[in-house]
């Protein structure tokens, strides 16, 4: 961050005096800030940009980079050395590692195969893949080809896939035999079979072997084993096809929860420079660095983790259980592997401390220097947590955006002070404001996020949307010309941000609006909770909060603990934050990225349909929140 900004200052004769000024300047211009990430991130393109911002004052509409010719991969493969490009690990111990010519060598072999088989830019390729190297492989060969990579995990349901690789048309589906989780081996092939007699667009199936499955694939339409697919000799050499810089490169979906998802299109070139300003900025990797996220290959910081090949860094890859064989797993693979940057979910961190976990006593973390968090805020007692029990000396970053964006709008800052229950800025180039209810900017106050100038990573539009509609229903229909993230938040004095939930759940007992986050904050205090998810529920013409909490194993919510729940809300935020009612139950529903669904519980507590169930990780936990007793009105 700090050599970006001498940079600036050198080329241009300007004077930053801290990192406020720094970002007002990227947003005040543009057309400077980005081309200057251009230089600093290296990138590479055959043919430069004849301009680089075009209608910056639409909103959608803008274009960036006119005239430049580039390539995804060409950039992320950049190094070809024998340094190690990626450590993939595995849940039932494999332990896998490519360096960076083997990785250049195996996405030249499958790119071939990709071109023999028809493959054009523009063109669709699937993958229903774990987190493994065979799954960035070919990404990558599909990226250099032109063609267009959407995945998702291998735990989506056959109706979870088909609403996603069903509208897209792929030619080819890149699955796997198996995957490992939670102590079992998972066999995929049966679902692999059924995916492939319903979407006719597929050419042909390409099944790795991940788990060792010992099937007959015979009565998979088109199917052919990885080994069999790739060349066996005379690969060609990597070729990289010179694309416009908005020329489509993934993808990605919403969760899905409330109907069929929407299909994100995402451009090579906006999602290179966007992730190269903030790995290179504002997580500051490097190539001495060991990079890791906790991820699936159905959410968007697998997208945002591979890119940080573009800075040459090792890429850390897991597949599997968090928790197994123990709950220190990602900290003993954090501890053997050097791990430099550790990404996760706030959930995930709150589980650490729920389980009494204190690595800093237990685990070498010598080589750890950043924290990376997302999901969900990140509670001020896990901030207290990391700093007292995990390491003193990081740079705990709670970082928040979407995979709308496929980025972050606000994010971590190694140059600023962390500071506890806050994400510590906005990222450069990003114009993020608070609006409140009569749409006026505000500062110390909540509001709706937003973001009042155009940015290089946002979509290129929606797959199949005719004009435009559902994208501009989705972003633009609140403030015109403005992006508005669907995000409920706060800019404070210093510069920071505080998000307090999905805008959508936001409670409004008697008029008044509170973001579920401030009263899940509160929650986590107590040892006896290990989850909890709070709604809004119709009552008697206002709406009245009711708070769902899992119990610890041996704990019962009697009326003594909920007393303390209510205390610790009412102390920790405000009368208006407590719960009406405080009802136990044994699960809570989360989409297969882990995020807890407020409004399905809503609409099951309401007794309204519920869409789209093949979106969650466990949708029999929905079961749990219908025709309650505690909430039927007498």
């Amino acid at each position: 961050m700090q050599r970006f900004a001498r940079q600036v200052e050198n080329q241009l004769g300007l004077r930053f005096r801290d990192y406020g000024e720094l970002h007002r300047w990227s947003i005040d211009n543009p057309e400077i800030f980005w081309e200057q990430v251009w230089r600093f991130g290296g990138i590479i393109s055959s043919e430069p940009w004849e301009r680089v911002l075009t209608d910056g004052d639409r909103f959608p509409g803008a274009k960036w980079f006119s005239g430049a010719r580039l390539n995804y991969a060409e950039n992320l493969l950049r190094r070809r050395d024998d340094g190690t490009a990626v450590i993939a690990r595995l849940e039932n111990g494999e332990r896998r590692s490519l360096s960076h010519a083997q990785l250049y060598e195996q996405v030249g072999r499958l790119a071939a195969a990709l071109r023999a088989s028809g493959i054009a830019p523009g063109d669709r390729v699937a993958a229903l893949m774990p987190n493994v190297p065979e799954t960035l492989i070919g990404m990558l060969a599909c990226a250099s080809v032109g063609a267009v990579w959407s995945s998702c995990s291998p735990d989506f349901g056959f109706a979870g896939v088909m609403d996603r690789f069903g509208q897209i048309s792929p030619k080819v589906l890149i699955a796997c035999d198996g995957y490992f989780y939670n102590g079992k081996r998972i066999d995929c092939l049966p679902r692999v079979a059924e995916i492939a007699g319903n979407i006719d667009s597929l050419e042909q199936i390409v099944v790795v072997p991940v788990a060792g499955i010992d099937a007959d694939v015979s009565r998979i339409r088109n199917v052919v084993s990885l080994d069999d697919y790739l060349p066996a000799e005379d690969t060609p050499e990597l070729e990289f096809e010179q694309l416009p810089f908005d020329h489509p490169l993934y993808i990605v979906y919403s969760s899905g929860t409330t109907g069929v998802p929407k299909c994100i299109v995402h451009g090579a070139g906006g999602t290179l420079i966007q992730h190269l300003k903030e790995h290179r900025l504002h997580v500051g990797l490097g190539p001495e660095d060991v990079f890791f996220y906790f991820t699936t290959c159905g959410w968007m910081m697998w997208n945002w983790l591979v890119s940080g090949l573009a800075s040459g860094a090792t890429l850390a890859l897991y597949d599997g259980s968090p928790f197994r064989p123990a709950p220190s797993a990602l900290l003993d693979m954090a501890q053997e592997e050097g791990i430099t940057v550790f990404g996760t979910s706030a959930k995930y961190i709150a589980a650490l401390e729920k389980e009494h976990l204190r690595p800093r006593e237990t685990h070498d973390l010598s080589a750890l220097r950043t924290v990376l968090s997302t999901g969900s805020p990140l509670s001020h007692e896990s901030f207290r947590y990391v700093y007292r029990d995990v390491k003193q000396d990081v740079c705990l970053s709670s970082i928040s955006g979407g995979t709308d964006i496929v980025s972050c709008f606000v994010l971590g800052n190694e140059c600023l002070p962390v500071r506890e229950g806050e994400i510590q800025c906005l990222g450069l180039g990003m114009a993020v404001e608070f609006r409140n209810e009569k749409g006026e900017s505000v500062i110390g106050e909540k509001g709706e996020m937003v973001c009042a100038r155009p940015f290089p990573s946002a979509p290129i539009g929606f797959w199949n949307d005719p004009g435009d509609r559902k994208y501009l229903a989705a972003y633009f229909d609140a403030f015109p010309n403005v992006w508005t993230h669907g995000d409920y938040g706060e800019l404070t004095e210093h510069g920071g941000v505080i998000i307090h939930g999905r805008s959508d759940a936001v409670l409004n007992p008697g008029g008044v609006r509170i973001g579920t986050a401030e009263i899940y904050r509160q929650v986590e205090k107590l040892d006896e909770i290990v989850d909890s998810i709070c709604i809004g529920q119709e009552w008697e013409g206002d709406v009245r909060v009711v708070l769902f909490v899992v119990p610890r194993k041996g704990v019962t919510l009697d009326d003594e603990l909920r007393q303390r729940i209510r205390q610790t809300i009412r102390s920790g935020a405000t009368p208006r934050h407590v719960p009406a009612v405080i009802v136990p139950v044994a699960d809570i529903p989360r989409t297969l990225s882990g995020k807890i669904v407020e409004l399905a519980v809503r609409n099951m507590v309401h007794g309204r349909p519920v869409r789209n169930t093949d979106a969650l990780a466990n949708p029999e936990a929905l079961e749990l929140f219908r025709d309650l007793p505690e909430l039927r009105r007498e």
